[in-house]
């Protein structure tokens, strides 16, 4: 395919601005995507978001988006719990998607997606590609390749705190600052798990491989919360601990929590017989090194925010026109998704979980 792929960007919330608009708008793209449409339904967001960034059309409502022939993809910037259906949507219009973090809420949404994208030869390419990052590779390889020994166990996990609330886009400033965060407080996609927690698993699992069982215990510690003086009743849980079993006695403590964090960031620290793996070093070694960067995150787009969905997005358009898949796939993706389900299915039971999906995780020599 030799012509630019027409994005349309669902949804002119905070992730649609700083993950799709901002940096698809960059003159360094513009010969492989083009901003094709933008929808939001508060009245004159798309609108605005359009005009801003340079969009060429914009819609009130996902459907308008979907007819538009100039969109041959989407990137779901919409909550999570919107995914499924609008995936749905996106496919049996013949449109290739890119979900946002996380690709559905349920193993059952999700194995229905990827069935319907391969009955219509649509492609689908799922953050977060934490696996596109060059230290997660290099840590792989330095674990497939023994250098700390018999794996024992690991840790990963965050906490949103407060974040969401605070965000640049609750401003209410102007119609593109005036994003409502309660659905991060709701069922059936918010909480720390689908939110942040996440990426811990993406990288987790990228780095160890698949997982086999989960426990856990979870609940909800703060049940109503704030914003520009309203109260949002919380229902989803906000505190979610698992333990993960990978096999050959090889676990991990995952959580997401409403407020704390005793790892960096989202990387997991990984403990084995001859050493460890504690952030992003391996025994005391950095594994980031200077001007490191995904494939497609480079000049502007490195000095930008929300650049690993940038790089998610662009290796869907990579996919679209010269056919090269990515690792940022639907199989991963379920993989933590079924993670994910079965801690809260094993939070309301009491019963340990058996998963029921695999990935393949990189080889040696796929790990540079």
């Amino acid at each position: 395919m030799s012509e630019p792929i027409g994005m349309g960007v669902v949804g002119a919330g905070a992730i649609g601005i700083r993950a799709a608009l901002m940096h698809l708008s960059q003159p360094d793209v513009q010969d492989r995507v083009r901003l094709a449409a933008v929808c939001d339904p508060v009245p004159g967001r798309a609108k605005a978001a359009a005009e801003r960034y340079g969009v060429a059309a914009a819609y009130d409502t996902y459907e308008e988006l979907l007819a538009d022939p100039a969109v041959d993809a989407v990137t779901l910037c919409s909550p999570i719990g919107l995914h499924h259906e609008q995936g749905v949507a996106a496919i049996e219009a013949g449109k290739h998607v890119h979900f946002n973090k996380t690709m559905a809420t349920t193993v059952a949404e999700c194995d229905d997606l990827m069935a319907r994208a391969e009955k219509t030869g649509v492609r689908l390419v799922a953050s977060p590609g934490m696996m596109l990052i060059p230290f997660n590779r290099r840590i792989r390889k330095r674990i497939l390749g023994g250098d700390i020994g018999q794996l024992t166990w690991a840790i990963a996990g965050t906490s949103p705190g407060n974040y969401h609330l605070n965000e640049e886009f609750r401003k209410w400033d102007d119609v593109l600052t005036q994003v409502d965060p309660t659905w991060y407080f709701r069922r059936p996609g918010g909480g720390p798990m689908y939110d942040v927690t996440v990426y811990c698993l993406h990288n987790l699992t990228g780095i160890l491989g698949p997982a086999k069982r989960v426990a856990a215990m979870s609940g909800l510690v703060v049940p109503q919360r704030e914003f520009r003086g309203q109260a949002i009743q919380c229902d989803m849980d906000d505190t979610t601990f698992l333990l993960v079993d990978f096999g050959n006695a090889l676990f991990a403590t995952v959580y997401g929590a409403a407020f704390g964090s005793v790892t960096k960031g989202f990387h997991p620290n990984i403990y084995g017989t001859a050493g460890a793996v504690i952030g992003t070093e391996v025994k005391g070694e950095p594994m980031q090194l200077e001007g490191d960067h995904e494939p497609h995150v480079v000049g502007e787009h490195a000095r930008l925010r929300e650049s690993h969905v940038f790089e998610d997005l662009m290796q869907l358009v990579d996919w679209v026109r010269d056919g090269t898949p990515s690792i940022a796939n639907a199989e991963h993706a379920r993989h933590v998704v079924d993670i994910i389900e079965s801690g809260y299915r094993s939070a309301a039971t009491g019963r340990v979980q058996g998963l029921c999906t695999t990935f393949e995780p990189l080889k040696p020599e796929e790990c540079g």
